[in-house]
């Protein structure tokens, strides 16, 4: 089973995009894609398409089948890659691949179980023929290296919003459109670690808005609110969005709350930063080192107040610091330490 995941989605077609800006002179950056797919990034030189579909392309790179591929610089902005022997010294041929998060291992219950199972596979092919193994953060890469043998292949590029992601023009009718309240916090996290983020949003006596909340999950998600006495009708659970609604949502809210500690790149935070809302977070190894002073990190019990306190007299000051460390992250400078990266090997 393979699922795309939409941040992926929306990472790969960001780091193609960044790749094609600053290609080395001389460089062109070609594309590997499924049959029946398309690639919407100008500047793309060949795209090969394949004769296999999406899922039965990530079953066949699975069993390390990988007919029509050819060698070259392959660098994958997922493990969905042909991981195949190769000789990079005689071919020059190289083959990289990118792990966003370590849910796989470390909460697989947050996944379909066919989607940990294939993430863990391809992990395996990782550790046997990848040249490097491109992680997000220095908290994922070190964790990475105690699941799996990699030694010096783990390298650190770290990620970004999407390409233009910003406040769209018709923000309030979006946030019309998806029925939300006035005034809110946005959550972010697992339906275990969200428990205290109903309980912020109550300290703070705004309504809550989950996003990315999987199929399925709603009632499991209205009875935690309950329980951290937050009424149903004030549990506004969304799944998944478009990144233009994503931004709507995001600049309405008065906090922007990530309570999931797991290993990997925060997507929403980070889009959080980008649009200017303050953010609270859990303290984690992995919001250290993307966050840093860009959100408050604070103890899973110490959640709710932080966010009574962002909402009210810190609000400002975490708005100035979000935008500032925003700016640390785009996909022309990811893209540039992939091609820094394929210089080395």
């Amino acid at each position: 089973m393979h699922v795309v995941d939409a941040d992926q989605a929306d990472a790969s077609l960001g780091l193609l995009a960044g790749l094609v800006a600053t290609a080395p002179s001389g460089c062109t950056v070609d594309a590997i894609v499924p049959a029946g797919a398309e690639v919407p990034v100008a500047g793309v030189g060949d795209v090969r398409k394949l004769g296999l579909g999406r899922r039965e392309l990530a079953g066949s790179w699975q069993l390390g089948i990988a007919p029509g591929v050819g060698g070259g610089l392959i660098h994958s902005p997922t493990l969905m890659a042909p991981l195949v022997r190769h000789d990079r010294v005689h071919d020059n041929d190289q083959t990289t691949v990118t792990v966003w998060d370590l849910r796989a291992w470390e909460a697989p219950d947050q996944l379909p179980k066919g989607v940990a199972a294939w993430q863990r596979g391809m992990l395996r092919r990782a550790v046997r023929h990848a040249d490097a193994v491109v992680v997000p953060s220095h908290a994922v890469a070190a964790r990475l290296s105690e699941l799996a043998k990699l030694g010096d292949r783990i390298r650190v590029i770290a990620g970004a919003p999407p390409r233009g992601f910003a406040v769209p023009a018709d923000a309030a009718a979006r946030r019309d459109a998806l029925s939300l309240p006035a005034d809110y916090v946005v959550l972010s996290g697992s339906s275990t670690s969200l428990q205290e983020g109903f309980r912020a949003a109550v300290a703070a006596g705004m309504d809550a808005v989950v996003l990315d909340a999987r199929e399925g999950t709603e009632p499991r998600l209205a009875e935690a609110a309950s329980a951290a006495g937050l009424p149903e009708r004030r549990a506004h659970v969304r799944g998944i969005l478009s990144a233009e609604d994503r931004g709507a949502v995001l600049a309405g809210a008065s906090v922007f709350v990530a309570t999931d500690a797991v290993a990997g790149w925060p997507w929403r935070a980070v889009e959080a930063m980008t649009v200017g809302v303050p953010v609270v977070a859990v303290d984690s190894s992995a919001h250290h080192d993307v966050l840093a002073d860009g959100g408050r990190l604070v103890t899973e019990d110490g959640i709710a107040d932080a966010v009574a306190d962002a909402a009210t007299s810190a609000g400002d000051r975490l708005r100035v610091l979000a935008s500032d460390r925003a700016r640390a992250f785009s996909w022309d400078s990811s893209a540039e330490r992939v091609w820094s990266l394929h210089a080395d090997l």
